[in-house]
């Protein structure tokens, strides 16, 4: 196991932000100096296993990623729950209840849609994201102006894909954007 020390890791340094994982890990360590928390040899291990996954994965997962001689698993609970301090993860969940972590660089996360019979993870579309986040912001914003601080949200769906990939393509679930029926008003059915 490696000690939890200052590292000389050549990416601990630089600030810059970007699409390269190089880039992502450059921002998620000066977020990490930001906060005050020391970049760590199993801190970057971590981040950089984050970095590669595109989906949410569990503690379980992320350990799996890493070098054997990276860090323990305890390593791994305690740094994800610093990150997510600081808000460099986000917490997200199967239906089931399991924990999923993703690393959150910028401002805007990701909503996912998850199968509930396989567990498969999709990102949310574009617009329904913006949508929801619109929604989310005005929510916030009205809590905070009734007197809470420190407010926060998770929001997560689960369903069942589609039986046929092709009827996917037929309803366009993907890029149809969330509207919620008016007062007194039934819902559309689409046939």
């Amino acid at each position: 196991m490696i000690a939890s020390t200052q590292t000389n890791h050549p990416l601990a340094s630089v600030t810059s932000s970007g699409a390269t994982p190089q880039a992502s890990i450059d921002v998620a360590c000066s977020r990490l100096k930001a906060a005050g928390l020391r970049i760590t040899q199993p801190r970057v291990a971590i981040l950089e296993a984050l970095i590669k996954r595109a989906q949410p994965a569990s503690i379980e997962q992320i350990h799996g990623d890493l070098a054997n001689s990276a860090c323990d698993l305890v390593t791994v609970y305690r740094c994800l729950a610093a990150f997510q301090e600081v808000g460099l993860v986000r917490l997200c969940y199967f239906h089931n209840g399991t924990s999923l972590y993703q690393i959150k660089l910028d401002s805007d996360s990701p909503y996912h849609v998850v199968s509930k019979e396989t567990n498969e993870v999709e990102e949310l579309d574009a617009e329904s994201a913006a949508e929801l986040r619109t929604v989310i912001r005005r929510i916030q914003e009205s809590l905070k102006a009734r007197g809470y601080s420190e407010v926060s949200h998770l929001v997560q769906f689960f369903a069942q894909k589609p039986k046929f990939a092709g009827l996917r393509e037929q309803t366009n679930v993907a890029a149809t954007p969330l509207q919620a029926p008016q007062r007194n008003q039934a819902p559309a059915i689409k046939s």
